[in-house]
């Protein structure tokens, strides 16, 4: 017999895919300017190729994992939402995508939009109510072919140059710094934002267990919390926002802005993550 929590959730199943698949209609509160989330998301919507590649991993990411990875009722199976999740990453046009992943808010209600745009419940937060240890986590990651070369990746793009201006790294690299951290999307590492009153980010874990390993396990984290570059490449990115979806959606007007100039380098690390798939 089901559970009332399980019936729950089978209940809201038809209703956040609705909800995830469809953004407001043009002219609703939100298409306004005044939710970049939800221009984000009506962005998406109106991209065939971000639209269908949105609504695989809403199908897959619904509801919560089961133990052992194994689909129960209502649940998910967390290995076929974050395979579907780096697909959008890899495969859908970075202006539409990285607007989904780094809309910047005003209010609690786009942040907790934000927060679970990217299913949390399935491809983030793990089935118990406390978070694992970073450090098995990160062991995780580091013993995978497809996880370790995207947190080296990460790792090399977001550091923080000495002698850079206060924004932590140089311009050229924010890039590179945004592409990297939506490549540990869908892996052991996945990041999302932390609440919904404000931008900090980090993959679920903690490291009150760490032991002897404490340093490791808080520099770990720090990759995310602590990250001058990150959150420069974050915030340069909001700021060509507006712009950046206006020439994606008027592909033939000349407005004299572009989507950010990626480096040969990121597109090879790229491609390379896209194989990995």
């Amino acid at each position: 017999m089901l559970s009332g929590a399980h019936l729950r959730v089978m209940d809201e199943r038809p209703v956040l895919a609705r909800e995830w698949e469809k953004g407001p209609s043009p002219g609703s509160a939100g298409s306004t300017g005044g939710n970049r989330c939800v221009d984000a998301a009506e962005a998406c919507t109106a991209d065939a190729q971000c639209q269908q590649l949105r609504s695989e991993y809403v199908a897959r990411c619904l509801g919560r994992p089961a133990p052992g990875d194994r689909s129960g009722p209502g649940g998910c199976v967390r290995s076929r939402c974050r395979r579907a999740l780096r697909r959008f990453f890899a495969r859908g046009p970075p202006a539409l995508t990285h607007a989904l992943l780094f809309c910047r808010c005003e209010s609690p209600a786009c942040a907790e939009r934000r927060r679970q745009t990217f299913a949390p419940a399935c491809a983030f937060a793990g089935p118990g109510p406390a978070p694992p240890s970073c450090l098995k986590a990160l062991d995780r990651c580091e013993r995978g072919r497809l996880c370790r070369p995207r947190l080296l990746a990460f790792q090399a793009s977001c550091a923080p140059a000495p002698g850079s201006r206060a924004a932590g790294c140089p311009e050229e690299r924010g890039p590179r710094c945004l592409l990297a951290y939506a490549g540990l999307i869908g892996t052991a590492v996945t990041p999302n934002y932390l609440d919904n009153v404000s931008a900090r980010v980090a993959p679920w874990c903690g490291c009150g267990d760490s032991g002897n390993r404490l340093e490791e396990c808080e520099a770990f984290r720090k990759l995310f919390t602590g990250n001058p570059c990150l959150d420069g490449a974050m915030q340069a990115f909001n700021t060509l926002w507006p712009s950046i979806l206006q020439d994606w959606l008027n592909p033939y007007q000349n407005t004299g802005h572009h989507f950010p100039q990626v480096s040969l380098l990121s597109i090879l690390t790229a491609l390379a993550l896209q194989a990995l798939l």
